[in-house]
């Protein structure tokens, strides 16, 4: 069986901005793939969120993470990383992948990430999540936005959505 990722969107910022969305997604794909590599202006560090359709009601998460020297395992719903900050390394931007299977099911969706972050001059984490949409609804657009209300993404973080049909 062979599986191609197609391109639907991207996202390159020119300017700060709060949220980074992906509108109209096309009902043609089997799963989605969404690629980020993100900066916030805030310190510390911060978590990334992805939301459902503007829906952020109905998300469940357990990750595990990860610094080098500490594990722990937690939840926060819609939580798909962490992101460098002001407080961090300068010009250095996280990166995250996300894969959403089955995104036009009227099942629940899961979905899961891996992310990192780096920081030359103290800890870097390193996680993995598992999140739960309680929601029926095809996915038709997805946000993504700081847990930290006032922060923005900077300019250059980018987001890549990619359709993935199993043929």
């Amino acid at each position: 069986m062979a599986t191609t990722f197609t391109l639907i969107s991207s996202v390159t910022l020119s300017s700060s901005t709060a949220t980074i969305s992906f509108t109209s997604i096309p009902a043609t794909y089997t799963d989605l793939k969404v690629l980020i590599s993100a900066r916030n202006d805030g310190s510390p560090a911060g978590n990334i969120l992805m939301g459902f359709n503007s829906l952020t009601a109905n998300f469940t998460n357990k990750f595990i993470q990860g610094d080098g020297a500490t594990v722990i395992s937690s939840n926060v719903a819609q939580m798909i990383g962490d992101m460098d900050g002001s407080g961090e390394t300068a010009n250095t931007f996280n990166n995250i992948e996300v894969y959403i299977p089955n995104y036009r099911s009227s099942n629940f969706k899961s979905f899961s990430s891996d992310s990192v972050n780096e920081n030359n001059a103290a800890t870097a984490y390193q996680q993995f999540t598992a999140n739960l949409w309680s929601d029926t609804s095809a996915i038709t657009s997805i946000q993504i936005t700081n847990r930290t209300g006032g922060r923005n993404f900077v300019q250059y973080s980018t987001a890549y959505l990619y359709g993935i049909s199993n043929a």
